[in-house]
């Protein structure tokens, strides 16, 4: 449930809630969904991979529709690419022909090597004819962008404004510099730079930085997930136990909600 339980990003939110729904409602795809998602470590690009997938799918990431891959350790060794390539169209090919509706997970894309993308790019092309692959759900998760896109709710923060003001439009009018770094670091840092420049990725999507509320909500959460019971007084101090940045603003988790449940053991 995204908006029970995705603290703090709205405009994620919005941008995946929307061009899933889109992509699900049409009856015939030009190609598959990709979806680029950017920001902090913690701050949720994982936990919607998880909702999306468990959506779609019964058994949610368990399902034999969906696919996740972690760069390191699916991929580690560089020399051996080539291998990597056949199994990785190989698995690809395997799922969209058993599965009327698949999902794609690569984590730490920021990492996966671009000769990967020979493998890869056929399944996300506009094709016609082929269809099978047209019903895919692609998903990049990358911490790459991160710093741009937290300056940006730093000067909402300093300006007074509240972070939901910022959405696509504004950051595209008055912070293009966050769609220019999200765009520079993927076409050039970023595996997938050919997706970029041949319009085959659909939204890149920002995740924001957390601040000590969206931490307590997490916290809140993790007790509920255990069954546990909790206080206000018990949520601040596992959101205490956090590292917060900037040094002198002390705004934002340097972890998002990452390790929030293994913290509440100390309550056990």
């Amino acid at each position: 449930d995204l908006n029970g339980q995705l603290h703090g990003q709205h405009l994620a939110k919005e941008v995946v809630m929307r061009t899933v729904q889109e992509f699900l409602q049409s009856p015939r795809p030009e190609k598959a969904l990709v979806l680029s998602f950017h920001g902090w470590s913690g701050t949720g690009k994982n936990f919607v991979a998880r909702m999306v997938a468990s959506h779609l799918f019964r058994d949610g990431l368990k399902s034999e529709c969906v696919r996740v891959f972690i760069s390191l350790f699916h991929f580690p060794h560089r020399k051996y690419v080539d291998s990597y390539k056949a199994q990785l169209k190989k698995t690809i090919s395997e799922t969209v022909r058993f599965c009327k509706q698949s999902m794609f997970i690569f984590d730490e894309a920021e990492k996966l090597h671009f000769g990967l993308l020979d493998a890869i790019k056929p399944f996300m092309s506009h094709t016609k004819g082929q269809v099978d692959h047209q019903r895919s759900i692609f998903l990049f998760l990358s911490n790459l962008g991160g710093n741009a896109i937290n300056e940006v709710a730093l000067d909402f923060w300093r300006a007074s404004r509240a972070r939901e003001e910022i959405s696509m439009e504004l950051l595209e009018e008055e912070a293009p510099e966050v769609c220019f770094v999200l765009r520079f670091v993927a076409e050039n840092d970023y595996a997938h730079s050919h997706l970029l420049r041949e319009n085959l990725i659909d939204s890149l999507v920002p995740f924001l930085p957390l601040e000590y509320h969206h931490v307590k909500l997490c916290a809140r959460d993790a007790f509920l997930a255990r069954g546990l019971p909790y206080t206000e007084a018990a949520l601040d101090e596992v959101a205490r136990m956090m590292v917060f940045v900037p040094k002198e603003e002390q705004l934002f988790s340097a972890q998002g909600c990452k390790s929030v449940s293994q913290r509440i053991n100390y309550f056990l």
